[in-house]
């Protein structure tokens, strides 16, 4: 029997005894190489977060005149802003150079606050699904770590906090991280304990966020930073953080945001477009796009003056959603040859798998029992359904 450098009896092999390419697969039994042997995380869909390379944005491209709460353009992404200047968030394509990135999230501030209120805060943050969560092991003496990775970039540099927020037991913990020069990407990662406290709830309610804050007032950072998980205290929030609401020349970037179990960062999980774009339709469905003419749903006429058109979710939704309609005379119904302007649109049934509309028009243009085509009457038609957490 032959053996590679050294006979059994020798000192055990070192990397100089091994000639570069002697180890091939075959060499290697089926279980010798396992994933926490390896120098990277390659459990696919590792990335807790959706949409992190700000791929998606059925909403909008760009929202100005921003001074509330919502959901504005990049989905998944939820702006909290309780008064604290004037915003302008959008989709951009200032990016960090040469990592694959596209989009980035932008914060321009068009109105200033230099002086916060006790009560203010701007952040942006990410909610998660408690079944999408029960892998954490949270609160159990197993609970696992998380590491969270992103790249940022902003006019005014200084402490800023990131924050995991347990909606499930209103416990938390925060990290700071350093914007250290002006105007230029930086890759930061922090790392998070496991919580042994507190178990998330395993539903499609909202059990856990991570957020960015931008600017707060003296209730979120008059104490110590809480940098171990507990119980709430809103002072110890978001200690230290800088302000980047003080001055209309602030911008604030965001991109390539991961979290992902362990300690360490792993390389940002790109998936495919139309992956990401099915993940986000879970929580937010576009359905009149800019185009004039587009036939959107079939529907009943069940009088010669209504028709009501089924819209079916692809995929089903989180939960039955909210809808938002622009004006109804930018919609029609095509009905037996003839296509009629709506007067109103409204909401009958809903689920999480489709809802039903009702609409109408001014006389009695349809055929009772046809059925109707529900179609876009212009490019500003819109139909949005939210179920966002």
């Amino acid at each position: 029997m032959s053996y590679i450098g050294k006979s059994p009896t020798a000192a055990p092999l070192t990397s100089s005894d091994i000639t570069d390419g002697i180890i091939s697969t075959a060499k290697l039994a089926d279980d010798a190489v396992t994933t926490a042997k390896t120098s990277y995380n390659d459990i696919p869909f590792r990335n807790l977060v959706i949409n992190g390379d700000m791929q998606i944005a059925q909403r909008a491209s760009s929202t100005a005149s921003i001074t509330g709460n919502g959901y504005h353009t990049i989905d998944r992404f939820n702006t909290i802003n309780t008064t604290l200047g004037t915003w302008t968030q959008s989709q951009d394509t200032d990016v960090p150079s040469g990592y694959g990135f596209a989009k980035s999230l932008k914060m321009d501030c068009t109105t200033a606050d230099a002086s916060p209120a006790s009560g203010d805060r701007l952040d942006i943050q990410q909610k998660f699904e408690g079944q999408n969560l029960q892998h954490l092991k949270k609160g159990t003496s197993s609970a696992e770590s998380l590491t969270l990775s992103f790249w940022v970039k902003a006019t005014k540099t200084g402490t800023n906090i990131v924050e995991l927020w347990d909606s499930d037991n209103t416990r938390q913990i925060s990290q700071s991280y350093t914007i250290s020069s002006s105007d230029t990407w930086e890759k930061k990662t922090l790392t998070f304990a496991g919580d042994t406290t507190g178990a998330l709830g395993n539903d499609n309610g909202n059990s856990l966020q991570v957020s960015w804050f931008l600017a707060v007032g003296s209730d979120y950072s008059s104490g110590t930073l809480s940098t171990s998980w507990t119980s709430n205290t809103n002072a110890n929030r978001a200690v230290g953080q800088v302000n980047h609401a003080d001055s209309t020349s602030n911008n604030f970037w965001i991109t390539g945001v991961q979290l992902e179990v362990g300690t360490s960062a792993s390389d940002f999980e790109f998936v495919p477009y139309d992956v990401n774009l099915q993940r986000c339709k879970r929580y937010c469905q576009e359905f009149a796009p800019a185009v004039n003419d587009c036939r959107i749903a079939i529907g009943e006429c069940p009088t010669n003056q209504r028709c009501d058109p089924v819209l079916k979710f692809n995929p089903e939704m989180r939960a039955a959603p909210s809808f938002t309609f622009s004006a109804a005379n930018t919609f029609s119904i095509y009905c037996a040859g003839t296509s009629t302007d709506l007067t109103n649109i409204s909401l009958d049934s809903n689920s999480n798998i489709s809802c039903n509309l009702l609409t109408g028009v001014s006389g009695t243009p349809y055929t009772q029992g046809f059925a109707g085509q529900f179609i876009t009457n212009g490019t500003s038609s819109s139909v949005l359904a939210s179920a966002e957490l």
